[in-house]
């Protein structure tokens, strides 16, 4: 055996002995080890900080409740046999570049798999709305729907890239929050009044290179319902309708609610191959990007440990300071630095002390938006399904069935309907429905001729006013609604159908720790976003305890698989334990 290859295999074999599973996992960690930080949650914005923390230098423990890494960015087999699903999480376009980079993901096994067509809107009428990267067929497409909407489009998609270019410094920047720690030195608070003074000099220099009218206008999209900023832009109902899903997928929003804008924004901010505002899927499911990241911070002597679930922030009583964790079968594990994947909810009010933490914090986390409207339903199907609209059928995948399928989203006026009932306390009559076909291009996930749909469904709210999401008859009356619906645009798809999974809002809660069943942690409203997340001061990923840091998608700048808090969690941490 060659010396590099067995270095391979002993670094291979250090990796196994730092990632530890099974019912006696907390155990395997070393006896009376202090660590230098402790992550709770191995979910993809976790891992991320661990990989930074390590990298510098440092010891780190994720421990994780379940038995699988990734939290929401996680794929599992398990549920219908032969089959893969992405469970919540479904594709790839947020994670930052840098990220990918740094961490070499990948070198460590991460594939994107390109969308050659992005977004597929059939109608009723027999007529359907093509888009994708391909700026001739967004042209044609559209024109059969509106000349006029056919010009203004690509101007629509450069004025958001360039408000996205002015987004990429606030996404990758600690917020500058400024308060006056009572512990620091005179020098420790110029410092920090001078980096802060650097950050909104250098946003001040994004915003010039804006220009005025440009800067009216981006905070007219932030503040102005989507329907509003539609509405200004486009004529075509079917086309304003696919752009408006993305300014209220995964929120208890519609499209007329103020500050909807933002999200249309966010969801198309990201990149996968270079290019703006595409979203890829990704090879295996998104726990590859999960376990991409994670063998990154095993390289870096990460320890891993599934089943062990964090019962409790340890906090000393006089000092205030953090001194571990500990776990369910009570396991203590000790360190100075604690870094919560958590929500905000479920940190302070479920794993946090009460008496340790300032009454009008607790009150404010306790009384943020955690409100969803989503069901995730993973469906395994033994054909494609064949779209009335489209006259060309093709068994192995047309253009089709490669991007984001909307289904029952014609006009915005059926997207607020469905908003409107769900707020009323029902799922909608006709849900808005995002279906996605991974198995079209990944055949790793699905036997053959057999596939995978992801269906992202709105509006579900988290408590209903009738019945209840326990009752197995309401889960499956629902989840054959979605499949009846499906059925009109395309038929036989409910027969097709071999299995699948629901994730209610309240699954969504009990499986994953998602507050509420929102996706992202908490709400994605201006008044949750940049110095407001997860509340008015406290925006940096410190908190009142001190040692303790948000490092999840509670934290800014907010949802996604996108490994920003992580990362910039971990970089205010290194920050704080140089000054000590």
């Amino acid at each position: 055996m060659s010396p590099a290859a067995r270095r391979l295999l002993l670094a291979a074999a250090a990796r196994r002995r730092r990632f530890s599973t099974g019912a006696s996992a907390a155990s395997q960690l070393p006896r009376g080890k202090r660590w230098d930080a402790v992550v709770v949650g191995g979910g993809h914005n976790g891992l991320v900080a661990a990989a930074y923390l390590a990298r510098a230098g440092r010891s780190v423990a994720v421990l994780e409740r379940r038995a699988v890494l990734g939290g929401a960015a996680v794929s599992e087999s398990d549920l219908v046999p032969g089959f893969r699903f992405s469970r919540c999480s479904y594709l790839l376009s947020l994670l930052r570049p840098a990220i990918l980079r740094e961490l070499e993901l990948e070198r460590h096994g991460l594939k994107l798999l390109p969308r050659s067509s992005s977004s597929f809107t059939p109608c009723l009428d027999g007529r359907y709305l093509l888009l994708g990267p391909d700026a001739e067929l967004n042209h044609s497409e559209i024109s059969k729907f509106s000349k006029k909407d056919a010009k203004a489009y690509p101007w629509y998609e450069l004025k958001l890239e360039r408000f996205c270019k002015l987004l990429d410094f606030v996404i990758d920047s600690a917020p500058p929050e400024l308060r006056q720690e009572l512990h620091s030195s005179m020098v420790d608070r110029m410092k920090d009044r001078v980096d802060k003074s650097a950050f909104w000099a250098q946003l001040l220099r994004h915003v010039m290179q804006q220009g005025q009218s440009n800067m009216v206008e981006f905070f007219d999209l932030l503040l102005s319902p989507a329907s509003k900023t539609l509405n200004n832009w486009f004529e075509s109902e079917v086309l304003k309708a696919t752009l408006a899903t993305d300014a209220v997928i995964g929120t208890m929003t519609g499209v007329h609610t103020p500050g909807s804008g933002y999200v249309l924004l966010h969801h198309v901010m990201g990149e996968a191959g270079g290019q703006r505002g595409v979203w890829a899927y990704v090879q295996g499911g998104m726990g590859s990007v999960s376990s991409a990241i994670s063998k990154a911070a095993l390289e870096a002597g990460v320890q891993i440990v599934t089943n062990a679930e964090v019962s409790q922030v340890i906090v000393n009583g006089t000092s205030g300071k953090v001194e571990g964790v500990a776990l369910a079968d009570g396991t203590e594990v000790h360190s100075p630095v604690v870094l919560s994947n958590a929500t905000p909810y479920k940190t302070f009010v479920d794993l946090v002390p009460s008496n340790v933490l300032p009454g009008s914090f607790l009150s404010a986390i306790k009384t943020a938006d955690y409100s969803s409207a989503t069901t995730k339903i993973n469906v395994a199907v033994d054909r494609l399904p064949q779209f009335n609209c489209c006259k060309d059928i093709n068994p192995e995948g047309g253009p089709e069935h490669m991007g984001t399928i909307h289904i029952g989203s014609e006009s915005m006026d059926e997207i607020d309907l469905a908003y409107r009932e769900a707020a009323g306390g029902t799922s909608s009559k006709r849900p808005v429905i995002e279906m996605t076909i991974p198995s079209v291009l990944d055949k790793t996930i699905s036997p053959p001729g057999q596939h995978v749909i992801n269906l992202f469904v709105q509006y579900t709210p988290y408590k209903l006013s009738e019945g209840s999401w326990q009752d197995s008859n309401v889960r499956e009356a629902f989840a054959k609604r979605c499949f009846s619906l499906i059925d009109e645009y395309a038929p036989g798809f409910s027969s097709s159908v071999v299995g699948y999974d629901m994730l209610t809002p309240p699954d969504l809660e009990r499986e994953f720790g998602l507050t509420g069943g929102n996706i992202f942690h908490g709400a994605m409203g201006l008044d949750s976003l940049f110095l407001m997340r997860p509340v008015k001061g406290w925006s940096d990923y410190r908190t009142p305890v001190k040692g303790l840091y948000l490092c999840g998608s509670g934290a800014h700048p907010g949802g996604g698989v996108m490994g920003a808090p992580g990362r910039n969690a971990a970089a205010v941490v290194l920050e704080d334990l140089k000054t000590k």
